[in-house]
């Protein structure tokens, strides 16, 4: 049997030459979309690492190191074997297993971690030579920890060592030496000699041969015990006079430790375990706080006790640090999700798109090749061949593209996004092509949406994302943005439930508009409608594509407007004012008047603060601020915080008559309408009565302050403490000058900058961004796609009617009308979606998390909000681009020589 012929020429290689433009089109748009997609897994991965990195480093080496203790070794074993017990030897065997026990993805830092010897009851020692504040003498913590020669630097004198016959529990005399800070605040010198009590033996002699500097202050070796770096000045407990004393800690040789046996210390041994913070990524949260639970209470604190001691034990803080944490990115990562799964849904809509109008580009040809006998799967599969070669290259680009950009994150979901995105592109035009084309015809049936009536399958389908949706929704409302991906999908699946409302109400005035149409005079306007009504079915995926980005971007956009707002209320609660000026003395007199002169100030409320008032001259303190109450009154009105009546707090009557004050709902709970005395810091005593209650005001922050006008003070007390300053675009360098050094001047700017403590807090807001713009550029892209669609049946039909003699003009607005109704749907849509969605799912979401560090005081949930800029906006961006095209597509049919040649006539 003879072979078939084999064909003259491929047929990837011969449909690639046919349309170039497409295939590079295609390619590039593959490319971007590969490469958004693997990029954004990578970069939360980023965010999240360097969150988690920022929380361990803030939360201190005291807490975050795992600390291992054992007690002194038994006092019935032998001398001996106590005193070897001590000894660095066995010390760094034991060490290692420790180090050992700390499973990853908890890595310790090798060069913070350590391990060494220290008493446990701090030492009275007798030297009256050494600092004594109150009196009373100072007390020493001995430690010989492992290493300090490599984390320190030698300023005076040398390190400690031992003599030649080894340290035992008889010494009389050990070396040692102490911090900088310690040496200063106990005034201790190099060959001081402190004598630590012994026990059953002469006093320990310490002699200090050396001072050091720490390389690291701020490092766990240095600040998992601060003692070590820095001396305490302690106050002696439930002493009425307040008497302190100072304790310093003595650094020994490592060899010396069997010394401390000596001594009433206590001593006992310990390992640290500090984690390397460059090692902590995101994604192993759950892992690192199994295995910090692990070594603490748990299989590796087994495994310690089993090579040190039974009695070992184990203490960190560092799983409240990572609990705390894992707070924060559960509030985040779903609002990063939302912008996600939005973004994500219009690029798979706009792939799609590309693949339908490939798919109507070749309907002809297909559908030749169906009639002459091709096979679907067949044909199919060289359609999946055609379009594989093009996209797999250029999403490989893409994702290499999003390696190098990003450096830092895991591989594997940066691939599986690329795979993904691969995978769409490549199914987009074969998949569509098998369903247009699974039965032969010769010629195509109607297909606009003011005919075909949507099928069984299309309803249930609906249905079924009518109830997903409404689930989603409910479960947002009901657990808030800690629900699951269902909950994050909720703006999406409302924008598609818009978009499917939308397209089977569309038809409906179309065809209660057509015949008044008819009616019109001239032909512009019904055969626009006419046109307008003719829209394919397919037009679904478009209308769906501008239906979600508008829902993203107006709910983007309202996070970033309610984080902003949350922002600059948490700065004004905390500040009170735009600026604030402040002292804790009497202000120069002249500072006022140089302060209103300064650039930018509009108005200034000058406020005497005394912290310590005392109602009833009793013990209790409440804070009371006297203002003037005119500027006071303008202050709090502009700042909505707990605004009143200036007339209804000015002082009245003779002097003896009870000032009218303004208090907190607490303090009016406590005292009452009635006139009650106040005494002031200054001595004074001033009596007020409670005439209005106020959750908030400005001067002062907290649940309890009073307010009276300052012309009823003393004039002593009425001499401002703070400037409470109002301005817009004030200068702090010109604030600073003027207040000089008398004043500490705080700005809202600057403090509404210090909110964002964490970059998962900041990077949450650039995905957030981020996302939103590419959601924008593919609503854009979809937008484009569909007037391209419809752009070569639109030039043939313009060349037609200007043959007729259609003019330019009407030419433009024919165009114009034709697709505003699609245009205008797909902004209704949008906007009518993003309310509703913001509004549905407003009560779930609360913004304080990604608004606000959380060491900052909360006045309440910060809860999202329609923001009006959000959804006037795209919507209009949408109708002016969809104007736009159509102007541009008249003008340049215009200009074509087959328009020109084939028209009657020019008359405008």
């Amino acid at each position: 049997m003879p072979k078939p012929a084999r064909p003259a020429a491929p047929w990837i290689r011969t449909r690639l030459r046919a349309a170039p433009g497409a295939a590079w089109a295609l390619a590039l748009l593959v490319a971007v979309t590969a490469c958004l997609a693997a990029a954004f897994p990578r970069t939360v991965d980023r965010y999240a690492d360097a969150g988690l990195r920022r929380a361990v480093e803030q939360a201190l080496p005291d807490r975050t190191t795992v600390q291992l203790y054992a007690p002194q070794p038994d006092l019935g074993l032998e001398q001996g074997q106590r005193e070897r017990a001590l000894r660095p030897g066995p010390l760094a065997e034991q060490y290692t297993h420790v180090l050992r026990a700390a499973r990853p993805p908890l890595v310790a830092d090798p060069n913070q971690s350590t391990y060494g010897v220290r008493t446990t009851v701090n030492q009275e020692v007798p030297e009256r030579w050494l600092a004594r504040p109150s009196g009373l003498p100072a007390q020493v913590s001995l430690a010989a920890q492992h290493g300090l020669a490599g984390h320190s630097r030698l300023t005076e004198g040398r390190l400690p060592r031992v003599s030649s016959p080894p340290v035992t529990a008889a010494t009389a005399e050990v070396e040692a030496a102490v911090t900088a800070e310690t040496a200063r605040s106990l005034h201790i010198r190099v060959g001081s000699v402190i004598h630590v009590p012994g026990v059953e033996r002469a006093p320990l002699a310490v002699r200090v041969t050396g001072i050091v500097t720490p390389r690291d202050p701020a490092g766990a070796y240095w600040s998992a015990q601060p003692l070590l770096r820095t001396p305490a000045l302690v106050r002696v407990p439930n002493d009425p006079s307040g008497s302190r004393y100072w304790l310093g800690a003595l650094l020994l040789a490592p060899e010396a430790a069997p010394a401390l046996l000596g001594t009433a210390g206590a001593p006992g041994r310990y390992w640290q375990v500090a984690p390397d913070v460059d090692a902590l990524h995101g994604h192993d949260l759950g892992a690192l706080k199994s295995a910090v639970a692990a070594l603490e209470s748990g299989p590796g604190l087994r495994e310690v006790r089993t090579a040190t001691d039974p009695r070992t034990e184990a203490a960190t803080d560092l799983d409240d640090v990572l609990t705390s944490y894992d707070e924060q990115r559960a509030g985040i990562g779903p609002l990063v999700a939302v912008a996600a799964f939005g973004t994500g849904t219009v690029a798979v809509v706009v792939l799609v798109m590309a693949g339908g109008l490939a798919a109507d580009r070749r309907r002809s040809e297909l559908a030749l090749l169906r009639a002459r006998g091709a096979w679907l799967p067949g044909l199919a599969a060289r359609l999946l061949g055609e379009t594989a070669v093009v996209a797999v290259p250029a999403a490989a680009l893409g994702l290499v593209a999003a390696l190098l950009a990003v450096p830092e994150g895991r591989r594997t979901p940066a691939l599986v996004a690329a795979l993904a995105v691969t995978a769409v592109a490549c199914l987009a035009l074969p998949l569509r092509a098998a369903v247009t084309h699974r039965v032969v015809r010769v010629h195509g049936d109607r297909e606009d949406v003011a005919s075909v009536r949507p099928s069984r399958r299309r309803t249930v389908a609906e249905l079924t994302l009518v109830v997903l949706a409404a689930g989603a929704v409910e479960t947002l409302r009901r657990r808030g943005t800690t629900g699951d991906q269902l909950a994050s999908s909720a703006p999406v699946l409302v924008a598609v439930i818009a978009a499917l409302v939308l397209i089977r109400l569309y038809p409906l005035p179309l065809r209660g508009l057509a015949r008044p149409a008819a009616r019109l005079r001239g032909a512009v306007g019904p055969l626009s409608l006419a046109r307008a009504a003719r829209t394919s079915v397919s037009a679904v995926l478009p209308l769906l594509a501008l239906s979600t980005a508008l829902t993203t971007a107006a709910f983007g956009g309202s996070v970033l407007a309610g984080v902003q707002e949350t922002r600059d209320r948490a700065a004004v609660l905390a500040i009170g004012a735009d600026a604030r000026v402040e002292a804790t003395a009497p202000l120069p007199s002249a500072l006022p008047d140089r302060i209103r002169q300064a650039p930018g100030v509009r108005g200034l409320a000058e406020t005497s603060i005394a912290y310590q008032a005392k109602p009833h001259g009793g013990p209790q303190s409440v804070p009371l601020a006297g203002v003037d109450p005119d500027d006071y009154a303008a202050l709090a009105r502009r700042t909505s915080l707990g605004a009143f009546d200036e007339g209804e707090l000015k002082r009245s009557g003779h002097a003896r008559t009870p000032l009218p004050a303004l208090a907190s709902p607490a303090v009016a709970e406590t005292y009452g309408t009635r006139p009650f005395p106040v005494r002031l810091e200054d001595g004074s005593t001033v009596t007020v009565r409670i005439a209005l209650v106020r959750d908030r005001t400005p001067a002062m922050t907290g649940t309890e302050f009073l307010v009276v006008d300052r012309a009823g003070l003393g004039a002593e007390a009425a001499r401002p403490t703070a400037l409470l300053v109002t301005g817009e675009h004030l200068d702090g360098g010109a604030l600073r000058r003027a207040a000089g050094d008398s004043a500490h001047v705080q700005l809202r700017a600057e403090k509404r900058g210090r909110f964002v403590d964490s970059p998962l807090q900041s990077g949450a807001e650039r995905l957030y961004t981020t996302a939103v713009a590419a959601g924008a550029g593919y609503a854009v892209l979809a937008l484009l796609l569909s007037l391209l669609r419809a752009a070569p049946e639109r030039t043939a039909l313009l060349a037609r009617l200007r043959t007729m003699g259609l003019t330019r003009a009407q030419g433009r607005r024919l165009l114009v009308l034709e697709s505003l109704p699609h245009s205008a749907l797909a902004a209704l849509g949008g906007t009518l979606a993003a309310w509703a969605t913001i509004r549905l799912l407003s009560p779930g979401i609360d913004l304080m998390t990604i608004a606000l560090p959380s060491s900052q005081p909360q006045a309440g949930p910060a809860q999202l909000s329609t923001d009006p800029l959000s959804l006037a906006v795209p919507a209009a961006a949408v109708l002016l681009l969809t104007m736009g095209v159509a102007v541009g597509q008249a003008w340049w049919s215009g200009r074509r020589g087959s328009v020109r040649e084939l028209r009657a006539g020019d008359t405008r």
